[in-house]
Parts: C-alpha cells; sequence; structure tokens
C-alpha cells in the first residue's frame, strides 16, 4: 500500500486521500487509516486463532484463512469510484487481514512443532526471507504500474496477493500436520508417522518411539494446570513465557520497522523532499537490500543463537534512527544523503534480526499445552502495535518531523536490558528441553538466562529423567497407536 496510497489513479478512486484536496494533515491520516485498518482484520485473525486454532488445527486453519484472504481482495478490487468506494475498500482490506492475521498466528506454530532443533530457527529465517522478498516484489509491482493511468496501477498489485493464497492452498497438501498436534487431540499413531516422515525413520524404530514419547511426556505434564492457560505460574512458568514471546512482538513494532517499511516512499518524498518516481525507486532499492539481508539470519541464526540478533539488532536500528534523525534536522543536500543511508541501515539491520526472531521465539518459548494460545496473543500484539505505529507514523512524521526517528530511536535502545536480563537462549534446544529449562530456574530459584547458557543438550531419556527428577510427569507405559 505504501507506493499506492499517494498515487494519482489511487487518489482519483479515494479523494479523501488527496493532500490537494482535504489538506496535509486529513490526508495524511486517512492514509495511515487505509494502511492501518488491514491490522486491525489483522488482529481479529490471530484473535479468531487464538479461540479456534487448537480445535481446527494448524493446516485446516492456514487453508481457511487463505480462502478468506482472497475475499477480502475481491471486495477491494471491485471498488469503484461513486459506488461507497471507500466503505468497501475498508471492508476488503480488513478482511483480507482476517486471513493473513490467522495465517501469521499459525504457520510459525506449525513450522516450530514441525522442524528439527538443530535447524527450527533456519526454517523460520526461510520464512522470514519470504516475507521481506515478497515486500520487495509488492514495491517493484507498484513502481511497474505506477506508470498506467488507470485505476488497473493499483487494482492489480492489489489483486495479485490470490497468486501466493493460492500457492499456499496448494502447498499445504503436501505437508504433514504438526505431530504435536496430534498428539494432544490423541491421533498417537499418526503423530508417530509423521515423526517417522520428518526423522527419517522407520516407523516403529527407538529413536521414533522415543520423540513420541517426550511429546506425549511434555504434554501429559501440562495438563494438570492447563485450565489455567496462559495466566499461570508454576514450574511450567506458562505466563512468564507467554509474556516474553509476546513482547519480542511488540518490540518488533515499536522499533519503528513498518514506520519504514510501509511508508518509505511517503518519508523520502515528504520529508527528504525527492520527487515521486525517486521515491519509489530508492523504496524499492530499500526493501531489495531488506531483503537479501534477509538471508544473511540463515548463517547467523543458529550460530550466533536468537539473544546474540536480538541485541545486536536492536542495538544497529538504534543507530541508524539517530542516524536518519540527525541527517534529516540538519535538512542539507548531503546531509539527506546521509538519512537515506540511515534508512538502508535500519532495513539491514531489521532483516537479519527482528524480522525473524519475533516470530521464530513465542513459538520455541512457550510449552505444548499453551503454545497455540500464547503464540495467537503474541501475534495479537504484533498486530495491535503494527496498528498503532501505522496509523502514528504519517501524523507524528507531519507535526514533529525529525523528532519521530529520535523516538524509534530511543525505544530500541531500550530493548537492550530486557533482552539482556529476561531472554533466554533457545538456539539448538528441543522443545521440550526448553521446558526442562524454565522448570530448573522456577524449582530451584535460578536466573532463567543462566539455567539456559549451563545446561547441557539434553536426549530424549535424559528430558524424560529430568521431568521425572522435577515432578513434572510420568511416563506412560504405551505411547503407539
Amino acid at each position: 500500500m505504501s507506493g499506492l496510497i499517494s498515487a494519482p489513479q489511487f487518489l482519483d478512486t479515494f479523494p479523501d486521500c488527496d493532500p490537494e484536496l482535504q489538506g496535509a494533515e486529513h490526508a495524511a491520516t486517512m492514509q495511515a487509516f487505509y494502511v492501518a485498518i488491514y491490522e486491525v482484520g489483522c488482529l481479529a485473525g490471530a484473535i479468531f486463532a487464538l479461540g479456534y486454532g487448537d480445535r481446527l488445527g494448524r493446516l485446516r486453519m492456514m487453508k481457511i484463512a487463505s480462502y478468506v484472504m482472497m475475499v477480502g481482495v475481491l471486495i477491494q478490487v471491485t471498488a469503484f469510484a461513486g459506488h461507497k468506494a471507500a466503505a468497501q475498500f475498508i471492508i476488503g482490506r480488513v478482511i483480507t487481514g482476517l486471513g493473513n492475521g490467522a495465517n501469521t498466528a499459525t504457520i510459525p506454530t506449525w513450522h516450530a512443532e514441525t522442524a528439527k532443533s538443530h535447524n527450527r530457527g533456519l526454517l523460520v529465517c526461510i520464512e522470514a526471507a519470504m516475507i521481506s522478498s515478497g515486500t520487495a516484489i509488492a514495491y517493484w509491482v507498484d513502481y511497474g504500474f505506477s506508470f498506467i493511468p488507470t485505476s488497473t496501477s493499483w487494482r492489480v498489485p492489489i489483486a495479485l496477493q490470490c497468486i501466493f493464497a493460492i500457492g499456499l492452498l496448494i502447498m499445504i497438501e503436501f505437508l504433514p500436520e504438526s505431530p504435536r498436534w496430534l498428539v494432544s487431540h490423541g491421533d498417537f499413531a499418526e503423530a508417530q508417522r509423521v515423526v517417522a516422515a520428518l526423522e527419517p525413520a522407520p516407523f516403529h524404530s527407538d529413536i521414533v518411539l522415543d520423540q513420541t514419547r517426550v511429546i506425549l511426556d511434555s504434554l501429559e505434564g501440562a495438563k494438570a494446570r492447563r485450565k489455567k492457560d496462559v495466566l499461570t505460574g508454576g514450574p511450567t512458568q506458562h505466563l512468564r513465557r507467554m509474556l516474553i514471546g509476546a513482547s519480542s512482538q511488540i518490540m518488533q513494532q515499536i522499533g519503528g520497522c513498518n514506520a519504514v517499511i510501509y511508508f518509505a516512499p511517503v518519508i523520502f518524498q515528504e520529508q527528504l523532499m525527492l520527487d515521486r518516481n525517486l521515491s519509489l525507486i530508492l523504496g524499492g532499492v530499500n526493501v531489495t537490500v531488506y531483503a537479501l539481508a534477509a538471508f544473511i539470519s540463515f548463517i547467523t541464526i543458529e550460530r550466533l543463537g536468537r539473544r546474540k540478533l536480538f541485541l545486536i539488532g536492536s542495538l544497529g536500528q538504534a543507530l541508524s534512527m539517530f542516524l536518519i534523525m540527525a541527517c534529516t534536522r540538519v535538512g542539507s543536500q548531503n546531509a539527506l544523503k546521509g538519512a537515506v543511508v540511515g534508512l538502508f541501515l535500519y532495513l539491514i539491520f531489521f532483516g537479519f534480526t527482528w524480522l525473524q526472531l519475533p516470530w521464530l521465539y513465542p513459538a520455541e518459548i512457550n510449552p505444548l499445552a499453551t503454545r497455540t494460545n500464547a503464540n495467537a496473543i503474541s501475534t495479537i500484539n504484533n498486530w495491535l502495535f503494527n496498528f498503532a505505529i501505522v496509523m502514528a507514523t504519517p501524523p507524528l512524521l507531519t507535526s514533529i518531523g525529525y523528532g519521530t526517528f529520535a523516538l524509534f530511536g530511543a525505544l530500541n535502545v531500550c530493548f537492550i536490558p530486557i533482552i539482556w536480563v529476561f531472554y533466554p537462549e533457545t538456539a539448538g534446544r528441543t522443545l521440550e528441553e526448553i521446558d526442562v529449562i524454565f522448570a530448573i530456574g522456577y524449582i530451584e530459584k535460578k536466573h532463567y538466562v543462566t539455567v539456559a547458557n549451563e545446561m547441557p543438550s539434553l536426549g530424549p531419556q535424559e528430558i524424560e529423567a529430568e521431568w521425572t527428577r522435577l515432578g513434572l510427569g510420568q511416563m506412560p507405559h504405551n505411547t503407539e497407536a
């Protein structure tokens, strides 16, 4: 939408976004609203996943969400001037967001529950790289269609979303259901079959039986507290883990990522005084660099771990924002070039750190019994604060200008002590090992970050022994069929 909301062809259909007709402040607010209303739909979709995700399963939820997205797209692209176009477009944006919110609350959970501990981070990084690649594609599609003088210039870019939704629907047919979700619903034979396929190993092999038994043991150990859901403490530390995961999503948004991604062409055009064509080109180059930066995480996510990447990203984003603020304040031609560099640097740091981590970390850090609900709460916070930042950015830029970047820089600095104190390392750990880390921290009164750093890697039998030692549950005698 960032490349569409200020286009003359879009303003012809939606004149309430036109600064020449409505005034700069009103137009800025309406442009923000047209963009941000999508996040309201995403928020509703995440809430839907919170209520129905465990009932429907991961794959069924993805299918429903994809169909909903396509309905929303159809409503948007059939809006015409003089036929309540604004209302229809807004409704379509909300419905598309509904599907996307449900997907973003579900897909990272599915990834975490089907991936191996040694490459779980890599697989979620691949997902995030596809997000940034999609953003780059969207920018360049916007630019290419900007030369068409009719409403086709904005209808086709929006309609192209359906291609990717259809692609997702096709791929889902070849994917297995999460073995952890299958165990939680009593389908042990299918769960064991999926574990065997993912290993890969024979259905009755010891390694498959051990992994299936550990999943069931983890679920049984949490069932007694499941009614209290994500607000409970105790050895499983549901509340603490939910808050850690949700806080990462909040910090991702208030750190300013979507202020840059959504409004880069607006910033180039209105804050840095560049013409619209150059602003669109720079916006496209900026997100292309951002997409390429996301691939750096393929190498770093397991080697450096989650904590270091969180800290590197926060520091790099803070310094980038302060650079943009300083150069914009000076306002000379050379200084504005420095602001452009700052915007590029920000998306580079964001691309290989904060882009991936808030989608990976909540799915890793929450236990099986509350993973769906806790991950949905994290996603709800993502879209809630996404809406707030997208809605606030154009008015902030209009009213305080370079102060907007100073605010985002200061917020990124504040993230560093929070991560240092509260975020344990999860790289290379199975999801059940992470349960043990929190149980040891609670029962033995140790700092959770210290436990994560000091605890050696545990195999399935060692995890079972720790669960028994900590009094978290008994191993079932028969996990087959």
